[in-house]
Formats: structure tokens, sequence, C-alpha cells
């Protein structure tokens, strides 16, 4: 991850619009919204908007960035939402090239386009997740045609075959492992289709 460093995300966030990713990654939407809330990691949290959806919805989020640009957005954000839901949520300055979370200590970990998630990020998230509960882990997919035009390097993309094949089977059930492709829309008005390699497994009890 040293391509994604501390100056290089500090940089971006200075720079870069206060309102952009207000909303929650669609697939965090899509695959969580039908679990009971508990405790949950947001591992490369951003400006917010995953952990702020999840501490809407009764979770208690732990949310973990590298860029104190990132997280002195995301607090403001969350505190747009009242106290009731900005106190659900932890804030914690971390790099996650080397950061280890509690191991079997939450019912969901989740991380969302996190440049670098190799295996050996997997599997420290993977190892935080408690029995019974979730990991989700999102990221650029090789064949995304926005990564690749920036010129991103590989360490930017993930597959979903190749995060799952990391998971013991004997103690992971992979529910999701595939490739899917969302719409958006550029503040000029353009859109265009990215495609996100998306894991969601189960760890067993």
């Amino acid at each position: 991850m040293a391509e994604f460093d501390r100056a290089y995300w500090e940089e971006r966030y200075h720079h870069q619009h206060a309102a952009h990713q207000r909303t929650p990654t669609p697939h965090l939407v899509a695959e969580v919204g039908d679990l009971a809330p508990g405790t949950a990691l947001d591992a490369g949290c951003g400006e917010g908007a995953d952990a702020i959806w999840l501490a809407a919805r009764g979770w208690r989020v732990t949310a973990v960035d590298i860029a104190d640009g990132a997280l002195r957005r995301a607090r403001e954000h969350a505190a747009a939402q009242g106290d009731e839901v900005a106190g659900r949520i932890e804030w914690v300055r971390a790099d996650l090239a080397g950061w280890r979370p509690a191991e079997g200590h939450f019912d969901l970990v989740t991380s969302s386009y996190v440049h670098g998630a190799g295996e050996d990020l997997v599997a420290r998230l993977a190892a935080a997740v408690a029995p019974g509960g979730t990991l989700l882990v999102v990221g650029h997919d090789p064949t995304d045609p926005h990564t690749a035009a920036a010129g991103a390097p590989a360490t930017a993309h993930v597959t979903a075959e190749g995060m799952a094949a990391g998971l013991d089977p004997a103690r992971w059930e992979a529910v999701v492992a595939e490739t899917r492709s969302r719409s958006v829309t550029a503040p000029d008005g353009r859109r265009s289709t990215l495609h996100d390699a998306v894991l969601r497994a189960r760890r067993r009890g």
C-alpha cells in the first residue's frame, strides 16, 4: 500500500470537494440491510457514509481511516445526523497496511474500495469477525474502466474470487463472491459504469 500512504490521502482530502461520498456504498445497503444490528467495523471509512448509515440503523461502529482529513469530515457528517447517530460511532485513525483489529470482536466487518486490499488485509479483517458474523469487502475489479483510465496501479484492484480463496471453507461460507456493475454520475453529469469485486462471507459459529 506504499502508493497510498498517509500523505497521499491527506493531500487528496485536502483538495477534494467536501460533499464527496455522502451516500453509503450500494453493496453495503444491499448485503447488510437485512442483518440485525450489533457491533461493526468499517475499515477505510473515508468521509463516514457507510459508518453513519450503519449507526443510523442501530449498529455500534468502529470506523477507521488513515487520513485525519477524512475523519474530520466524517465527524462533521455524523454530527449533522444528531447525537444518537454520532454517539454510536468511534472514529480511529490508523494505517490499514499494518493495523490489526481485535480478533473475533465484530458482528460485521466491512471495507469498501480500500486501495491495496490484498490477502493480508482481508485475512486481518476476517480474523476480526465474531462467530456467526459477516465479512463484506468491496473493491475495484481489474476490469473496472474508471481505475484503469486513471492509471491506478495493480494494488488498487482485487477480485472476489481471489479474496474468497483466502478464507478457510471450514470456517467460512462465501455467500457472495462476484463482480458487479454499478452506474455513477460525475459532478459534470456524465454517467459511467464501474465494475466492483464483492465478497460477502459468513463466519461459521
